[in-house]
C-alpha cells in the first residue's frame, strides 16, 4: 500500500499537519504536499477514470505532464474543474472531488465500456454515427454531448480576481531548475535586466532529488547560494509558482503565475497573466521522463520511475511496499535506490538492455541486494484498481511469461524527452538524437525575430544535456552566447561549476515490452492514458491509411488530452513509424501549442469582468450632461448624451426643441468621443493613401479632407475628417465607435504587410476634449471668447488653426456634420468641461443650447450625411452611396480597390442610396423593406429596398429618410410602399438625399 514513510520529504514541513478531504472522505496531509502526495500517503491510489472506456486511473507522474489526476477543487464561487492532483499544492481545508464517473468512482456504470472495446475502436465514430440518418438527432448527438467533457463546468460567478502584469527585460529565463539558476546568475552579474521563471513553488527542478555534488557540495547547497546571490540583484527578478505559457514572436512571451491557489483565504488575485517582451529567452524546461509500453501500464500503481522517486525524496511517501522497477536506461536505477534507502523492497530491476558488465547505478544497485534481469520485461501487469503484480517476459521474445512477481507499485522509465514546447512555440525546428532517442531543439534553426536574428536559445536538459556537469556548462555557455548577441560584456567574476558526473551505459530505445507483443497484449497497452489510446489503435490508424502524424493523431484522439501528450507523443510516434516500417524523423511530430500547461479562462480576461468587462468610458464633460438633464445612449464603451431634456417635456420634444436651435441659433455638441488617430513618419502620407479611398498624401499642411476607408474586402468601413499637421504628420478622425478597431486595423497591415514602411500610429482618443460649436452665432460665441481669428477669410471650410481661445491653448477645424456654421474645438482633456463652461457663458444671450446625438443625426440627415452603422452594414460600398467623388482615379491601389472591381460590386442592380419622403407626412419605421410587384423565385415577396435611417424632421416639419434602393437615382418621385411591423404599409417618395442646403451656403459663410 502506498503510505507515508518514517523519513521526512525535504518539501514538507510535519509540523503544520492540514485537513483536505477527497469526494468528501477527511484526510490528512502536511504543508508543502501536492494533492497527489497528499492523496498517495492517504494510500488513495484511484483517482479517476478515463475518458473512453472509464478505466481505474491513478497517478502517474509528479508534474504537469499528468495525464490522469484531474479533479474538481472548491465549491461554488472557487468551484474549478479539471485541476492536475499533482501541480495543486494542498492547504487545509482544500475540497476535491473525482471526475468522469457515475454513481462513484469505485463503482462506475461507464466501466462497461472496456467490454466493447472491441466495438470501439480507433475513429469508430467516424462509422458508426453515419447510419441511420434519423438517429443522429435523436439518438446519436444527445449521447455524445451527455458524454463530452470531463470536469463539470461551473455554476456560480467567480468570487476571485485576476490581473495582468506587463514586463520587459534584456533575459527570460524559463525553468527554475539547476539550468536555469545558473544562466540567470551568469546572465544577471553581466549586467543584463533578467527575469526568471519557475512552474513550481520551489527551485532547483530534478537536480536536489537525483543528487550528486556540485563544486563538491551537495545539490541543495548550490540552489540555496545561487538563489541568494540572484536574490540581491536589483536587475534579476524571480517568479516561482509562474509556468512560462507561450513563446511568441519578436520576444513575446506569456508567463502564467499562480499567486493564492495555495492559499486561498490570504486575500489578492488569484492568478496573474505575465506579458513579457524579451530581448532574448533562454528556455531551461528540463524534460520529461517517458513512459514504458506494456500490457496494462495503465493500472493505478504504474507511476513514472522519476515520479516514485520525487514521492520518496520530495514528500516521504511510498507508493508501494514492493516496487518492481521496469527501464530501458540508468537512469530508474536512481529510484531502486532511493526505494532501498527509505527500507523499502525492490524485488527485481528488469532492464530491457544486456549491459556487458555492471558499473555506475547497476552496480550499485546489485551492491545494495537488488535482483537485476537484464534483457527481460513486463509481458502484463496484474490487477484491477490496483497493481498486484507482474508477469515477467524476456523483451527479444513475444511475451511467453517466465515468471510472476507480486508487487504493489511499477516504476517504469523509457528515457526522457526535452520539453521543446516553448522553442516550437515561435517555429523553432527539431532533430532526432539517435542516442537518447528524443527529439532536440535544432539549434541551427532557431526561432528568428524582427532582425532574423535568434532569440530564443535552449539550455540543460531541454537542449539534450542530461548528466549534471553537462547540463551547467551549457546553462553557463548559453547565457555567454545570449548576453554577447545583446552587446554586453559578460561579467568576469562568474564561471560554470564543476559537478560530479556518473557512470552511466546508453540508453536502449525501447517503443513495445516485450519486442514482439502479440495482438492480445498490444490491445492491453496503453499510449494516451486520458484518451484511451492503444498501442492497437495507431497500428489499426496507419493500416487504413491515417499515415500523416496529423492525421492519426485526430483520428485517434492521440495527444489530444488536456496533457496534450506530454507523456504519449513519442511513444504513439514510434509506434506509427513501426507500423508504417519507416524511421521517426520521417514520420514527424505533432504541433506544439500554447499555452504549455492549462491557464485559466478567468487570467486570460484578467480584470475585464463585472463592471469592468467592458468598461463605460465617459467624457470630460460627461459630469456636467448628468447633471443638466442628459438621458444617454451607449456608443461603444461610451456614454453620449441622447438628448437634454427639460421640464417636463418628453425626449422627442427635447430632441425638437434642439435641432431647431441648432438651426436658428447656437448649438454645443461633446464631440469628444470621436477616434483621433495620430499618424506619423516619412511613409505616412503612402500609408494613408492605402488606408483611404481618396489621397490623402496631397493634403496640404493646415487642411481637412473627408476621408473613406474600406477592408480588403472593399466594403466600407468607416469615415471621418483627416487634418494634415505637419510635413509628416495627420490626424484622422474616425467614428465614435471605431476608434479602436480602426487603430487595430491600421496596426494589422502595419505589422503584417508594410512592416518595413516607417509610420508610427498612436490612439489619442482620450487625450482631447472636442466640442462642435454649431449655428448661426457659432462664429460670434468664439469671437467673444477671444483669441484668435476665426474669420472666414482666415479660417475657411475645411481648414484648422492651432491658437488661444478665452486663454484655451486650442485646435480649431472648420468642419460641419451639420451642415450649419460649425467649428470643432479641440483642447487638452483636462481642460474639457472648463472650456464647456465658457461657451455657455459667452452664448447666453446667444441662445446656447447643448444637444445629443439624435438632434446629431436628424441634422446629418437633413443634409444627406451617412452615418457608419445605419448606411453601412457590412456590405455596403462607397458606390452604392453615392460617394465615388471620395474614390480617387489617380491612385494605383488601396484596401479594397479590386475587391469593387469584382463583378458582383459593379453589379448595376445593387440598391443604391436615396432619400425618402413620406407621403402623408409621418415617419417610416427603422429598417423597414420596400416591397416591389411580383414574387422572387423562394416565392417570397420581391424587396426592392430598404430603409437605412428615419427621422421626423422639425426644420421641414414630416417624415424624412435614408434607404437603399434598386436603381434608387433613376427613380426619383416614384412612390414605394414598405409595410410595417404594426400592420400599416407606408408609402415615401424617392428624393434627393440632401433635404436642406444642397449649394452648402449655410456652413460656407
Amino acid at each position: 500500500m502506498s503510505t507515508r514513510l518514517a523519513t521526512k520529504g525535504r518539501l514538507i514541513d510535519t509540523r503544520k499537519p492540514l485537513s483536505f478531504s477527497f469526494n468528501g472522505k477527511k484526510m490528512r496531509g502536511y504543508a508543502g504536499d501536492t494533492l497527489a502526495s497528499a492523496l498517495l500517503a492517504n494510500d488513495q491510489m484511484l483517482v479517476g477514470r478515463s475518458f473512453k472506456y472509464h478505466r481505474p486511473r491513478g497517478v502517474v507522474a509528479s508534474g504537469a505532464e499528468e495525464p490522469n489526476g484531474l479533479v474538481n477543487l472548491g465549491k461554488e464561487g472557487q468551484f474549478e474543474p479539471n485541476q492536475r492532483v499533482t501541480t495543486t499544492e494542498l492547504f487545509d481545508g482544500l475540497e476535491a472531488e473525482s471526475q468522469n464517473h457515475w454513481p462513484s468512482l469505485e463503482f462506475d456504470i461507464g466501466a462497461i465500456n472496456k467490454h466493447l472495446s472491441r466495438f470501439l475502436p480507433a475513429g469508430f465514430y467516424y462509422k458508426m454515427f453515419m447510419y441511420p440518418r434519423a438517429a443522429w438527432k435523436h439518438v446519436y448527438e444527445p449521447f455524445i454531448r451527455q458524454s463530452a467533457g470531463l470536469g463539470k463546468a461551473p455554476k456560480s460567478r467567480d468570487e476571485d480576481t485576476y490581473e495582468h502584469f506587463y514586463a520587459f527585460c534584456d533575459v527570460l529565463v524559463v525553468g527554475g531548475g539547476v539550468a536555469g539558476l545558473q544562466a540567470a546568475l551568469t546572465a544577471g552579474k553581466s549586467g543584463a535586466r533578467v527575469i526568471l521563471l519557475e512552474q513550481t513553488d520551489h527551485w532547483g527542478g530534478r537536480a536536489p532529488v537525483d543528487g550528486g555534488t556540485i563544486d563538491g557540495g551537495p545539490v541543495d547547497k548550490f540552489v540555496d547560494e545561487t538563489l541568494a546571490a540572484l536574490k540581491s540583484m536589483d536587475n534579476v527578478q524571480l517568479r516561482n509558482r509562474t509556468m512560462g505559457a507561450g513563446v511568441y514572436d519578436h520576444g513575446y512571451a506569456l508567463g502564467y503565475e499562480r499567486l493564492t491557489d495555495h492559499a486561498p483565504k490570504a486575500g489578492g488575485p488569484r492568478h496573474r497573466l505575465w506579458r513579457i517582451r524579451a530581448a532574448q529567452i533562454i528556455t531551461a524546461t528540463g524534460a520529461i521522463e517517458r513512459p514504458l509500453s506494456f500490457a496494462g501500464n495503465d493500472i493505478p500503481g504504474v507511476m513514472l520511475a522519476s515520479a516514485v522517486r520525487d514521492y520518496v525524496v520530495n514528500y516521504g511517501v511510498s507508493v508501494g511496499d514492493r516496487t518492481v522497477v521496469v527501464t530501458n536506461n540508468d537512469n530508474a536505477y536512481l529510484t531502486a535506490i532511493s526505494l532501498k534507502h527509505a527500507g523499502l523492497d525492490v524485488p527485481v530491476i528488469l532492464d530491457a538492455r544486456v549491459l556487458p558488465d555492471d558499473r555506475g547505478l547497476v552496480a550499485q544497485a546489485k551492491a545494495l541486494g537488488i535482483r537485476v534481469l537484464m534483457g527481460h520485461g513486463i509481458a502484463s501487469v496484474k490487477g484491477g484498481k490496483r497493481v498486484t503484480g507482474v508477469q515477467i517476459c524476456s523483451q527479444a521474445g513475444e511475451g511467453a511469461v517466465l515468471e510472476e512477481v507480486a508487487c504493489d507499485a511499477v516504476a517504469m522509465s523509457g528515457g526522457w524527452s526535452p520539453v521543446v514546447h516553448l522553442w516550437s512555440h515561435c517555429g523553432g525546428k527539431l532533430r532526432w538524437d539517435t542516442s537518447h532517442a528524443c527529439f532536440l531543439p535544432d539549434v541551427d534553426n532557431p526561432p528568428k525575430g524582427a532582425d532574423g536574428m535568434g532569440f530564443v536559445t535552449p539550455a540543460g536538459a531541454a537542449s539534450g544535456m542530461f548528466a549534471l556537469d553537462d547540463v551547467l556548462h551549457d546553462a553557463h555557455s548559453a547565457a555567454e552566447g545570449v548576453i554577447t548577441s545583446l552587446g554586453m560584456r559578460l561579467a568576469k567574476n562568474v564561471s560554470s561549476p564543476i559537478a560530479d558526473r556518473r557512470e552511466e551505459s546508453p540508453l536502449a530505445p525501447v517503443w513495445l515490452m516485450p519486442h514482439g507483443a502479440s495482438a492480445k497484449l498490444r490491445e492491453k497497452t496503453w499510449l494516451d492514458y486520458q484518451n484511451d489510446v492503444k498501442v492497437s489503435d495507431v497500428r489499426l490508424a496507419a493500416q487504413e491509411g491515417f499515415v500523416s502524424v496529423e492525421h492519426a493523431k485526430r483520428y485517434t484522439t492521440l495527444g489530444m488530452a488536456t496533457d496534450q501528450g506530454k507523456l504519449s507523443n513519442i511513444n504513439g510516434l514510434a509506434t506509427l513509424a513501426g507500423a508504417l516500417d519507416a524511421d521517426i524523423p520521417t514520420v514527424g511530430t505533432t504541433t506544439f501549442r500554447p499555452p504549455y500547461h492549462p491557464i485559466s479562462l478567468a487570467s486570460i480576461a484578467g480584470e475585464a469582468k463585472d463592471h469592468v468587462f467592458q468598461p463605460i468610458r465617459r467624457t470630460p464633460i460627461h459630469d456636467w450632461h448628468e447633471a443638466n438633464g442628459a438621458i444617454f445612449e451607449p456608443v461603444g464603451q461610451w456614454r453620449r448624451p441622447y438628448a437634454f431634456k427639460r421640464g417636463l417635456e418628453s425626449t422627442h420634444d427635447a430632441v425638437m426643441r434642439e435641432v431647431k436651435n441648432t438651426r436658428e441659433k447656437l448649438g454645443l455638441l461633446d464631440a469628444s468621443t470621436l477616434g483621433k488617430i495620430i499618424v506619423k513618419g516619412p511613409d505616412a502620407g503612402k500609408f494613408l493613401d492605402m488606408m483611404y479611398t481618396n489621397v490623402m498624401s496631397t493634403l496640404k499642411v493646415g487642411k481637412c479632407r473627408y476621408g473613406l476607408m474600406c477592408s480588403e474586402n472593399g466594403f466600407l468601413i468607416d469615415d471621418g475628417v483627416v487634418a494634415r499637421i505637419d510635413e509628416d504628420t495627420w490626424l484622422c478622425h474616425t467614428t465614435t465607435g471605431g476608434a479602436e478597431r480602426i487603430h487595430a486595423h491600421m496596426e494589422e497591415w502595419l505589422q503584417t504587410e508594410w512592416w518595413d514602411w516607417n509610420v508610427y500610429v498612436a490612439n489619442v482618443t482620450e487625450q482631447y476634449a472636442q466640442v462642435a460649436v454649431v449655428g448661426p452665432n457659432a462664429r460670434t460665441a468664439l469671437e467673444r471668447l477671444g483669441g484668435m481669428d476665426v474669420s472666414k477669410e482666415a479660417l475657411g471650410f475645411m481648414d484648422w488653426a492651432d491658437g488661444e481661445l478665452g486663454g484655451f491653448k486650442v485646435r480649431v477645424y472648420r468642419i460641419s456634420f451639420s451642415g450649419e456654421l460649425s467649428y470643432e474645438v479641440a483642447v487638452d482633456a483636462s481642460h474639457g468641461q472648463a472650456f464647456w463652461d465658457a461657451l455657455l457663458a459667452v452664448g447666453a444671450d446667444l441662445g446656447v443650447m447643448p444637444y445629443g446625438t439624435e438632434c446629431l443625426h436628424i441634422m446629418r440627415a437633413e443634409k444627406g450625411f451617412i452615418m457608419i452603422g445605419d448606411e453601412t452594414d457590412g456590405t455596403v460600398i462607397p458606390q452604392d452611396l453615392g460617394l465615388n467623388w471620395a474614390i480617387s482615379k489617380k491612385k494605383d491601389d488601396y484596401l479594397g480597390k479590386r475587391a469593387q472591381e469584382r463583378s458582383h460590386m459593379t453589379d448595376p442592380n445593387r440598391w443604391k442610396l436615396v432619400g425618402l419622403e413620406t407621403v402623408d407626412g409621418s415617419t417610416l419605421p427603422d429598417g423597414a423593406y420596400a416591397v416591389g410587384e411580383g414574387t422572387n423565385e423562394n416565392g417570397q415577396k420581391n424587396m426592392i429596398g430598404r430603409v437605412t435611417s428615419t427621422y421626423h424632421s422639425p426644420t421641414l416639419g414630416k417624415g424624412i429618410a435614408m434607404g437603399l434602393v434598386l436603381h434608387g437615382p433613376d427613380r426619383m418621385g416614384e412612390v414605394l410602399s414598405f409595410p410595417g411591423t404594426d400592420g400599416k404599409t407606408y408609402e415615401a417618395k424617392i428624393v434627393d438625399p440632401v433635404f436642406c442646403d444642397k449649394e452648402g451656403e449655410k456652413q460656407n459663410v
